[in-house]
């Protein structure tokens, strides 16, 4: 484990800074780019994923140490990630950053930074807890936790107003990313996929219990995809970390032959695509800005299920539903996750018939206005945001 930086900008000033997962580590790995470029010499240090050692984070821990999903799964890891977590806290207040960014997991992040908070530190906070889904009772952590919020959609702000939490909208970084138009014939031809092919993208998740729980589900839906239409390509992200993990599990398959594992790459595959089958999180969102149509899945352990059924405040767990108010797209969950209904679904918007076009063409009309909404210059917004408090912690 390093050593925290020794020289900074502002009398030492450095920036702490804790991304969970794969999709934390890509928002905060941007965000950071574009805070390096405005505030010169900066230096960051914390947890962080490759996106993030890329952009210059010192990484003490690696983000896929936080990457866990689930009550029950998160039981499994508790002591590695208290242990982590309480030597994180006792590192930071020996070696004070000018400002302390938790970019989304809640769990690790909040209450770190509530202490944080309580000894001096500015804390700030990127990707707002989805109070507004499920445990609305953790605003009152959030309060204490967290000097400001950074908020990627645009109802939150005023939500947390309601609750003395002072919040910004600054947009959704990919929004920025992800071209409004997708080159789906480019991404075609970077991997080798047939210019007029019918593609599935298969995206189960950047977790190991995802994997682990989706995984199967997928393949064997695409199998059953397969023999109804035997023309059918796979196309298959796979995070670094479980890339090995993956390509055994797709090598094993029936499918093995038309699956294409593409290392690290969501946003090719979703390119590529005509239609995604995509576990819910993050990644459902990047499918809507791509403007794919998409079947919403998830599985986890029984009682991790039944805890969270139970906190669950508004009928959808997926992002563009949730955003779009409305079932715009199936979600399976759970026990409706079988391999059949999987197929099914997903099969259903390559349909040809009038219908199913319609629905097609309104789907991605839907999602051209969301990604127009959720577009904004974020890491100029957040910088704003973040200012103040960079310049109270000794910041320059």
């Amino acid at each position: 484990m390093a050593d925290a930086p020794t020289s900074a900008p502002g009398r030492f000033a450095w920036l702490a800074l804790v991304a969970g997962e794969a999709s934390g580590d890509l928002l905060a790995a941007q965000l950071l780019h574009g805070l390096r470029q405005r505030w010169a010499g900066l230096r960051a240090a914390g947890i962080g994923g490759p996106a993030l050692v890329a952009q210059g984070l010192e990484a003490w821990w690696p983000s896929d140490k936080l990457a866990v999903r689930g009550y029950v799964e998160v039981l499994r890891h508790y002591r590695e990630i208290v242990g982590i977590r309480r030597r994180l806290r006792a590192r930071l207040l020996a070696q004070r950053p000018a400002l302390f960014l938790g970019v989304d997991a809640p769990d690790f992040n909040l209450a770190l930074e509530a202490d944080l908070r309580a000894a001096g530190i500015p804390t700030a906070h990127f990707v707002a807890p989805a109070i507004w889904a499920w445990r609305p009772e953790r605003v009152e952590l959030i309060r204490r936790a967290c000097d400001h919020v950074l908020c990627l959609f645009p109802f939150e702000p005023a939500l947390l107003a309601e609750h003395g939490v002072p919040a910004t909208y600054v947009g959704h970084p990919l929004a920025a990313v992800i071209p409004e138009q997708p080159d789906q014939a480019g991404a075609r031809q970077q991997w080798g996929l047939p210019a007029d092919a019918r593609v599935v993208a298969l995206l189960p998740g950047s977790r190991r219990a995802e994997i682990d729980h989706l995984l199967p589900r997928f393949l064997a839906a695409a199998d059953r995809m397969r023999r109804e239409q035997p023309s059918l390509h796979f196309v298959l992200p796979a995070v670094p970390a479980l890339q090995a993990l993956i390509r055994a599990q797709v090598a094993a398959s029936p499918v093995a032959a038309c699956v294409r594992v593409l290392p690290g790459a969501s946003h090719a595959a979703l390119a590529a695509c005509d239609v995604a089958l995509v576990a819910s999180g993050t990644a459902t969102l990047e499918a809507a800005l791509f403007k794919r149509p998409m079947v919403i899945a998830y599985h986890m352990h029984r009682l991790s299920w039944l805890i969270t059924r139970r906190k669950m405040r508004q009928p959808w767990v997926g992002l563009p539903n949730i955003l779009c108010g409305e079932w715009v797209v199936p979600e399976l969950l759970q026990d409706d996750a079988t391999p059949a209904a999987l197929a099914q679904a997903t099969l259903a918007w390559l349909d040809e018939g009038p219908g199913a076009q319609a629905r097609r063409v309104a789907l991605q009309q839907r999602f051209a206005r969301l990604h127009a909404e959720l577009k904004r210059d974020t890491v100029a917004l957040a910088a704003q945001a973040l200012q103040p408090l960079w310049q109270r912690g000794g910041g320059a």
